[in-house]
């Protein structure tokens, strides 16, 4: 029976690595791209919901790839706005006994079976997050990307609460009682932005590329990389 036991644990080893070789094949060339959150469980007719398909919208319009759960509610709309306005439109699905239904407008659609596997390829391909209002799967993402960026693991990356009203009371606790106590650092808050205006949305993350563009080349110049052809090539 130990053996047995032993033996499943082994293999589930390979069932992870699966799905981190899936992920890294199918996402590396999805190009600029901005992971967006939320709950499964608003309406299309939800104000939010609205909302999450016209920051997808307009990412899309502007050359950004949306990545989300793959579910319905938030994701759906993301997806939606994505796709029907000629973006890339990824779908990160989950396996799970409720919520999880995989939304139509997903054009490129991967499953997984571990959480810590999906967070992987939300992180790893996104120039930005968008965090809308949602539940504790919505916060755990949040939250994973934040501590990241605040223990220099990831390179900073653009971290917004789409939603004032929603996410206020968040924000005032942790200036009332995290930085009170002295859990986290002034410096910290900065790390997050919090809007409800979706072009100040896209402004965010443009800017962010930006920079990025701009530290990139800086880093060939510095590094004496000449791009020729498209092809980098070394002195």
């Amino acid at each position: 029976m130990v053996e047995d036991l032993r033996g499943q644990e082994t293999w589930r080893i390979f069932k992870i690595m699966s799905e981190f070789v899936e992920g890294f094949e199918e996402l590396s060339a999805i190009g600029p791209a901005v992971s967006i959150f939320g709950s499964a469980r608003f309406p299309k007719n939800h104000t939010y919901y609205k909302m999450a398909e016209d920051i997808a919208t307009l990412l899309a319009k502007d050359g950004y790839t949306i990545i989300t759960g793959g579910g319905p509610g938030i994701m759906e709309a993301a997806n939606r706005g994505a796709a029907k306005n000629g973006g890339g439109s990824v779908g990160l699905n989950i396996l799970l006994p409720k919520e999880q239904k995989p939304n139509p407008f997903q054009n490129k659609s991967l499953t997984f079976k571990y959480f810590f596997a999906r967070k992987v390829m939300f992180i790893k391909y996104a120039m930005g997050y968008v965090c809308m209002p949602g539940g504790f799967g919505t916060l755990d993402e949040f939250f994973e990307a934040l501590t990241l960026v605040q223990t220099h693991k990831i390179y900073p990356l653009p971290l917004i609460l789409v939603g004032k009203d929603y996410w206020n009371g968040l924000i005032h606790w942790m200036k009332t009682t995290m930085l009170k106590e002295d859990t986290i650092s002034p410096e910290d808050l900065d790390l997050v932005k919090i809007t409800d205006n979706p072009r100040e949305v896209l402004s965010t993350i443009n800017a962010h590329r930006d920079w990025k563009l701009k530290m990139i080349k800086s880093a060939i110049k510095k590094s004496g990389i000449k791009i020729t052809g498209g092809k980098t090539n070394g002195i």
